[in-house]
């Protein structure tokens, strides 16, 4: 299960930014993780609680927000959003489809004091 290494990776980053910003606490973290993440939301959460405990974001909310896949079709030009992993344009039905967001987890913002 990588979501354990995924929220290690998650803590540090956490503690390193508290540190520049000479917080104390982290209190709020919001991600947002893209369907094609690879990343079990609800493994995530339960990673998230085991490991924050005795760190920065022990008393620290997660917010997820997850992102749908965001494609361009290469063909007509369309970009468009589908919640579900698919390899074609919503409008022309082509396959060739570039994919533009939804495939990574990105650190949105930390509520910190």
């Amino acid at each position: 299960m990588h979501e354990y290494s995924v929220v290690q990776a998650l803590l540090n980053q956490c503690e390193e930014v508290a540190k520049q910003n000479d917080a104390s606490k982290v209190i709020k973290i919001i991600v947002k993780i893209g369907v094609m993440a690879g990343i079990e939301i609800h493994l995530l959460k339960v990673a998230f609680d085991t490991f924050k405990e005795g760190t920065i974001c022990e008393d620290s909310e997660l917010i997820i927000n997850p992102q749908k896949l965001k494609l361009e079709c290469k063909e007509c030009g369309n970009i468009f959003e589908v919640e579900e992993v698919r390899y074609f344009c919503i409008k022309c039905e082509s396959l060739r489809v570039k994919i533009l967001d939804g495939e990574d987890m990105h650190l949105m913002s930390l509520e910190m004091k």
